[in-house]
């Protein structure tokens, strides 16, 4: 199974998040400074458009709390940080089926088929087992100082 890009850029943003106010004062950034949209996606090297839709649904879920304005930006949110991740992974990919065969040419096995099924509980299993970790366990040592680590691209490289 594939995450979508937008899945795999909001779950990447939360686990930013969720070690950003572990940065000490005298690093690039202050703890008290919270990250900004542009700020985000510069170091996780994607598009800014694409990071702010992500923040923008992350913030309707409440795992992201999003302050506008000289002083704002963005910080997890208590949810956030404690949530499992394949909820996290189910809310971001949507309800939609790993095939789909009621498309524009449906599939000719459709009644009889036992593929949809199976895929549907592989699926299942995929989230459930992501459900094991949560958003801290997957920002912990040594991914923590990776995060922590991240800088923007130099000047002239493209987003991927």
């Amino acid at each position: 199974m594939q995450l979508t890009r937008f899945t795999d850029i909001g779950l990447r943003v939360v686990m930013r998040l969720a070690v950003a106010g572990e940065q000490s004062v005298g690093e690039q950034r202050g703890a008290a400074t919270p990250l900004t949209t542009k700020d985000l996606a510069e170091e996780l090297a994607v598009p800014y458009t694409h990071v702010a839709k992500v923040v923008g649904r992350l913030s309707e879920m409440g795992v992201v709390h999003a302050r506008r304005g000289r002083t704002g930006g963005l910080t997890i949110t208590d949810l956030g940080r404690e949530a499992r991740v394949g909820w996290l992974a189910r809310s971001l990919e949507g309800d939609g089926e790993v095939v789909d065969c009621e498309g524009p040419q449906p599939c000719p096995l459709r009644r009889g088929c036992r593929l949809r099924g199976a895929l549907a509980r592989a699926a299942a299993a995929f989230y459930d087992t992501l459900d094991s970790e949560t958003v801290a366990d997957l920002a912990a040592e040594p991914t923590t100082a990776v995060l922590l680590s991240l800088s923007p691209r130099p000047p002239g490289e493209q987003a991927g």
